[in-house]
């Protein structure tokens, strides 16, 4: 997201932080052992589906590996089911950003399917 400010993230954190305290929201961070900074990340909320109840959305997927970015985003698409699984959902929503074809190719190799289709329509101010 290269036209996020830092304020814009500040902001975004401090609600995922209000909203993680009720257990409905927050940041699952990748970081690969030995390594200071995190190489992956996606963020997640819990939504009421009314087919599915509730269901783990996330977005935002981010892996950033020289070599081996394949390896982070298995081990984030991993954790989206246990958490799922914590969190006490039903089903895992993943939405993907733009045309990542390694996220995509790594979710549909985890077993995600497409469920249908994303319309998006920026609205002036």
């Amino acid at each position: 997201m290269p036209n996020l400010d830092l304020e814009g993230w500040l902001r975004f954190t401090k609600q995922t932080a209000a909203a993680r305290k009720a257990g409905r929201a927050g940041i699952i961070a990748a970081r690969r052992t030995g390594r200071a900074h995190p190489c992956g990340l996606f963020c997640y909320r819990v939504d009421h589906d009314l087919e599915q109840g509730r269901v783990l959305v996330a977005e935002h997927f981010v892996a950033v590996d020289l070599l081996e970015p394949e390896v982070v985003l298995a081990a984030l698409v991993a954790e989206l089911d246990a958490l799922g699984r914590r969190l006490g959902c039903n089903a895992v929503r993943s939405l993907v950003h733009g045309t990542t074809a390694i996220v995509s190719g790594g979710l549909t190799d985890a077993g995600h399917t497409q469920a249908g289709t994303l319309l998006f329509k920026s609205l002036p101010a």
